[in-house]
């Protein structure tokens, strides 16, 4: 029989600011099972983010800790004494995150607290140091050692070890080629008073040229930047001969970036054509390592000159001249649940599926829920994935749901990578400026979820606000917790409203730590 909430939980959740909302909460014992706190803990909930626990944990266990994707390019011709190859150079692409960007070394990929997928809708963003295009100048140097020193054919990727999507969250378009995880960095730093501020971005590449015109302007004209990014943040024109995106706007002297306290403005041009982008980047790539395409770089992905019966997995062996692994499949957990990078989910689904044999969307989740039910004891009436593998907008579970998958991945070989993988409040990740100076900081491992939509006047309002993961309490026991609040009311500042109810719920988090 689970305990009565203490007090100083209840004393949270009986805040002014949730009189319309709805919590829910389980805490349970890993170990023994025992059920200590539980609240509306069979009620369906928006789930935000803490969906990523189930597309990521099943993929990580499925796969392995120490799995790597493989990106492999093959010749299709032959490669005569001068080194001339008759035909096409095909790059398959692997489901490879990553794919050499945050490389620290061959084992391990460096994220950001404030991470570049966010920057658009955070306003800043801190960019890990690694070059983009490591994988690529890798094959490139592979492909020359290999004896092919030009070629008289085309570049191509071959994308087709699963189907690309969209899911609703954001619109993303999911592939299994991505390159700087299919963006364009932008940073913008101010220089002197009415001058034009200075401007980089990555990758550089012919596939899209980005110009700015960002004025510097003195520090009391603006209270901070006002840099826009052109074509919505998605240029249609990328991949196609002369595609110019554009920055415009102002940044003030001194300017300091909101949440990252950076000197420069950080923002993203979304890749909607990832092949093509990722063929031109590789040409470039072929060419600084010695090897000449006659084909032009710049010109959509020929994915019609691949044989049609030729899945990946296929391509004969001896046609094999170059191949990239990834880091560890465990940092890629890592990656996507410490910043909730709603891309790796979505793809981590996606690899869970083709091991499955299942190379669609929907073949995915089908296979997802029957390992949800069958392999962890997940109830199957208290969850509900409809689209994808990341959360928002539609995703839903009780509370049991989430700790029953908590407590199942804390019995499988990957437990202690997949605890790992999680943000510690007050450390790091999405957790990292929550419960700063509470007991539990250090102690509490768990995925936030966050929902925001606009209501039908168009105001904004906090459909859910979840936590999700384990606590290790100050007596020493390890819980599964699920936290939940529904309908929060409305949001007229993000930090203070959305960053309040976070606070709130460390807290509570912070109480399970000091109670059990």
């Amino acid at each position: 029989m689970a305990a009565a909430l203490p007090d100083s939980i209840t004393s949270i959740m009986d805040k002014p600011r949730y009189a319309d909302a709805t919590w829910s909460l389980l805490v349970t014992d890993v170990e023994t099972g025992e059920s200590f706190y539980e609240l509306n803990a069979d009620e369906m909930s928006l789930t935000g983010s803490t969906r990523k626990l189930f597309s990521v944990g099943a993929a990580l266990d499925e796969l392995g800790a120490d799995h790597r994707q493989r990106t492999p390019v093959h010749r299709q011709g032959t490669v005569d004494e001068e080194g001339n190859l008759e035909g096409n150079l095909v790059l398959v692409a692997g489901g490879d995150l990553e794919f050499g960007g945050r490389r620290i070394d061959a084992d391990t990929v460096e994220f950001a607290n404030f991470d570049h997928n966010d920057a658009n809708s955070l306003g800043s963003a801190i960019l890990t140091p690694q070059d983009p295009l490591y994988a690529l100048d890798e094959l490139a140097r592979q492909v020359k050692a290999s004896g092919i020193s030009s070629v008289r054919g085309d570049v191509v990727i071959d994308d087709r070890m699963f189907e690309p999507y969209r899911v609703p969250n954001g619109n993303l378009l999911i592939t299994p080629m991505m390159l700087n995880e299919n963006m364009v960095d932008v940073t913008v730093t101010p220089g002197g008073v009415g001058q034009p501020a200075a401007m980089s971005y990555r990758p550089e590449t012919a596939a899209l040229t980005v110009d700015s015109d960002v004025t510097t302007v003195a520090a009391d004209a603006a209270p901070g930047a006002a840099v826009t990014l052109s074509d919505d943040t998605r240029p249609a024109c990328t991949a196609t001969p002369g595609c110019t995106a554009t920055v415009s706007g102002e940044i003030p002297v001194g300017y300091v970036a909101p949440l990252t306290h950076i000197d420069s403005f950080v923002g993203t041009f979304r890749v909607e054509k990832p092949n093509a982008f990722a063929r031109t980047a590789f040409i470039e790539a072929l060419a600084r390592h010695g090897v000449a395409v006659n084909a032009p770089p710049v010109t959509p992905n020929d994915a019609e000159s691949l044989a049609p019966t030729v899945l990946p997995a296929t391509y004969p062996a001896d046609t094999e001249v170059a191949a990239y692994e990834s880091a560890p499949f465990a940092q890629t957990a890592q990656l996507v649940l410490k910043v909730s990078l709603n891309l790796g989910a979505n793809l981590s689904l996606s690899l869970l599926g083709l091991t499955q044999g299942e190379r669609t969307v929907d073949g995915a989740l089908e296979a997802e829920r029957q390992a949800l039910i069958d392999t962890y004891g997940v109830d199957g009436s208290q969850f509900t994935f409809p689209t994808n593998g990341s959360g928002t907008p539609d995703s839903e579970a009780a509370p049991r749901a989430l700790v029953q998958m908590l407590t199942a991945m804390s019995r499988t070989e990957v437990a202690e990578e997949f605890r790992a993988s999680l943000p510690v409040m007050g450390e790091d990740g999405s957790l990292a400026t929550a419960g700063t100076t509470l007991a539990g900081k250090g102690h509490v491992f768990a995925k936030p979820g966050t929902t925001i939509m606009a209501n039908d006047d168009g105001d904004l309002e906090l459909k859910a606000q979840n936590l999700a993961g384990y606590v290790e309490t100050k007596s020493g026991r390890t819980v599964a917790y699920a936290l939940m609040v529904n309908d929060a009311g409305p949001i007229s500042d993000i930090a203070t409203d959305v960053g309040g109810v976070f606070e709130d719920e460390a807290a509570i988090s912070s109480v399970i730590y000091e109670t059990l």
